[in-house]
């Protein structure tokens, strides 16, 4: 663990979670211009290397400064980048936080993210002391509420009625996970 940032290098029995690093800027550009991954996220189009290099740098500087925690997913035997899972939006007092993830399509349906979000579920009650965790789908993103489900994550009432008048939240689903729900 980084002492500085409370940063840790996370590991399941078949992948790896570490820190995000110039080097994936191939695999992330991939990623985030694949039509699949990106078929129920509201994000600016990725149009080309030295926008995901830009990214990347934000990345660090966000999990440097401890304000967000961001893990590129890889196997252990080989370093390359398959899918990114994070913890962000942290509140001040890290009390709250949500959690984002996105997998390659040639990855998915393998239980691989579910191992992911299992960890870094895990570490952002344990190790940072957050007590709920919120995800924001797609409503129409089956797989993704799927996972969220398997994970003890409920719907959230109380945050879809806060947030019913905000255009940003248009088609999203609020989901919640709160410590005491976790495995």
């Amino acid at each position: 663990m980084d002492k500085a940032t409370g940063f840790s290098k996370l590991f399941t029995e078949r992948l790896a979670l570490r820190k995000l690093k110039a080097e994936d800027a191939d695999a992330l550009f991939a990623l985030r211009t694949n039509s699949d991954v990106n078929q129920y996220l509201d994000r600016p189009e990725t149009t080309g290397i030295s926008q995901v290099l830009d990214f990347i740098k934000k990345i660090q500087t966000s999990v440097d400064s401890g304000q967000s925690f961001y893990w590129a997913i890889t196997f252990p035997a080989d370093d390359k980048l398959i899918g990114t899972i994070c913890l962000y939006n942290l509140s001040e007092d890290h009390i709250e936080a949500e959690i984002g993830y996105e997998l390659y399509p040639d990855f998915q349906g393998k239980g691989l993210m579910q191992e992911a979000m299992a960890k870094v579920i895990g570490f952002g009650f344990n190790n940072l002391g957050v007590k709920t965790i919120t995800a924001l789908p797609h409503e129409k993103n089956e797989r993704s509420i799927m996972l969220l489900k398997k994970n003890h994550f409920e719907i959230d009432n109380a945050l879809m009625d806060k947030n019913k008048n905000n255009e940003e939240f248009d088609n999203l689903l609020c989901y919640s996970l709160f410590k005491n729900v976790s495995k």
